[in-house]
């Protein structure tokens, strides 16, 4: 397919503007994206019916690895098209990316986990205290999250789901 855009040809977009806002350009576009850190090495390829809100996303779970993107829009969504070019991308870019799992599920805040906020999950006398103690723990993961984003400059409004917090998961609303 050779009207797949070679990823090194593409701009870089920084991830987060001076105005500390996410890049709103690609709210409700189609697309693949390439996502890289700091020193502009390749973490994450992903495609989206909504760039944007995935983008967000992925900044949210990996704050960290967020600084510049790279975007190619399509018109009509067709996962073959797409799942080619993210081959095609991770091929010219000849390096394994990392865990897959991080940038796509929601985060798992058990894994997570203190000595103590283990010890008070575990002893739970109920499922009552447990939620309790998996939302304690939900907290703190969120508010390291926005201290990051904040430290950042980040000024979208981000917001979790506050009922996925009982299972101990941390994800976007």
């Amino acid at each position: 397919m050779s009207d797949i855009p070679s990823l090194s040809e593409l701009e870089f977009f920084p991830y987060i503007d001076s105005a500390g806002q996410l890049l709103e350009q690609f709210q409700g576009k189609i697309g693949i994206y390439a996502i890289f850190d700091q020193e502009k090495t390749l973490k994450f390829v992903g495609f989206s019916r909504d760039v944007f809100l995935s983008l967000r996303q992925h900044l949210v779970r990996c704050p960290l690895d967020c600084y510049w993107v790279k975007v190619s829009l399509i018109d009509q969504p067709n996962r073959a098209i797409l799942e080619t070019t993210r081959t095609v991308w991770m091929e010219e870019n000849d390096q394994p990316l990392a865990d897959e799992a991080k940038w796509t599920q929601a985060i798992q805040v058990k894994d997570l986990m203190t000595e103590a906020e283990r010890s008070t999950y575990e002893n739970a006398l109920d499922e009552f205290s447990q939620i309790k103690a998996l939302k304690n723990v939900a907290r703190r993961v969120e508010s390291e999250i926005m201290t990051q984003l904040r430290a950042r400059n980040v000024q979208a409004e981000i917001r979790f789901n506050p009922k996925l917090k009982e299972e101990g998961l941390l994800d976007l609303k």
